[in-house]
């Protein structure tokens, strides 16, 4: 069996150059001054070369080092901030962060590919989204894009997402064969921890409501959706949701995520890694490390990063075809327009 190829499913553009923040830090002083403040999109001065110099001895440098040949790569989640401002305010944040993405697939096709931000103003619908997504598919290439539950940043005004509130985006991800990533971004509320409870309290939360969700997938056969950071507390509490699936006589677990609900490895210890593989079925479970991001540090029990996730499969007791449909062949599925990207950079 030749060796598979190592697609990271989850990555964020986490050192941009201080120009974006610059950019951002204006955005909040307009609407401070004036929340209904119309913002223009106007422009961020950065080069190529900052870029690179961004990315060259962080993200890129622990590819190498780590091994993974690709990662699908996505604007700053914590930095999404849909409670920041009105609708304006979100559409040109989202877009300069969109276009950061596209040059870096250019600078490094090989190495990168592109996954969209979403401008979820709480107070708007999703027609905005969508029209965002359409752009990045159609003319920046991107493959997939990142959906918050919770534009409210940590208050939960959002309908449930088996609401029709929610089917505009469903039917242009369906529309354009892409899947989306179900990441909050920061919290404002004082008892949610962003990188925290609060990342991890949204994932559980998405999937008890797609799992009790009674037609969404019905309507939407072909919608794929991810469940990052291992699926918060979901596998750890694996029997517990398959009983409460029992008691609401709602279809198996494994029959309810078959096809629509996939978990990634953004687990930081052997441990939680052998647990998710152990409940969840492989085909479910896609690899990702989200490098450079919540947590950063070197685990003293082991002597290396947290987020060298690569390790903890590698080190796992799944075949070999099961660590290869892990490191390649579901994200290959679950992101149906990856191939054509893979093959255009040569690295299928």
């Amino acid at each position: 069996m030749s060796k598979p190829l190592v697609i990271d499913c989850h990555g964020h553009y986490t050192t941009a150059p201080d120009e974006l923040g610059d950019y951002r830090e204006q955005q909040k002083k307009d609407v401070k001054a004036d929340p209904l403040f119309e913002h223009v999109k106007g422009i961020i001065n950065i080069s190529n070369d900052q870029i690179r110099d961004s990315l060259e001895g962080a993200q890129l440098k622990l590819q190498r080092e780590r091994g993974t040949d690709v990662a699908i790569f996505s604007p700053r989640a914590s930095w999404m901030g849909h409670h920041i401002g009105n609708q304006s305010t979100s559409k040109y944040w989202t877009e300069h962060c969109n276009d950061l993405i596209y040059r870096i697939t250019h600078l490094y096709p090989q190495n990168f590919i592109g996954a969209a931000q979403l401008p979820q103003s709480p107070l708007a619908d999703m027609q905005a989204s969508a029209k965002e997504l359409e752009r990045c598919v159609l003319e920046l290439g991107f493959v997939g894009c990142n959906l918050s539950p919770d534009p409210s940043g940590g208050h939960w005004t959002a309908p449930r997402l088996d609401d029709p509130y929610w089917y505009p985006i469903y039917e242009k991800m369906c529309e354009l064969n892409v899947p989306a990533m179900i990441h909050v971004s920061a919290s404002c509320h004082h008892c949610f921890d962003t990188t925290g409870s609060h990342y991890l309290g949204a994932d559980t939360t998405a999937f008890q409501h797609y799992m009790m969700a009674k037609t969404l997938f019905k309507d939407f056969p072909n919608l794929k959706l991810i469940i990052p950071h291992g699926g918060g507390a979901v596998p750890y509490h694996w029997g517990r949701f398959r009983g409460l699936a029992d008691m609401m006589k709602l279809p198996n677990l494994n029959e309810i995520i078959k096809d629509h609900l996939y978990f990634d490895t953004c687990v930081y210890h052997q441990e939680g890694i052998d647990l998710l593989f152990e409940v969840v079925p492989t085909e479910n479970i896609l690899f990702a490390s989200e490098m450079i991001g919540a947590v950063r540090g070197i685990d003293p029990q082991t002597g290396h990063y947290f987020d060298d996730t690569k390790r903890y499969i590698d080190n796992s007791k799944l075949s070999d075809e099961d660590k290869r449909k892990v490191f390649e062949l579901n994200t290959r599925a679950v992101f149906p327009r990856l191939d054509k990207r893979l093959k255009e950079v040569g690295l299928l």
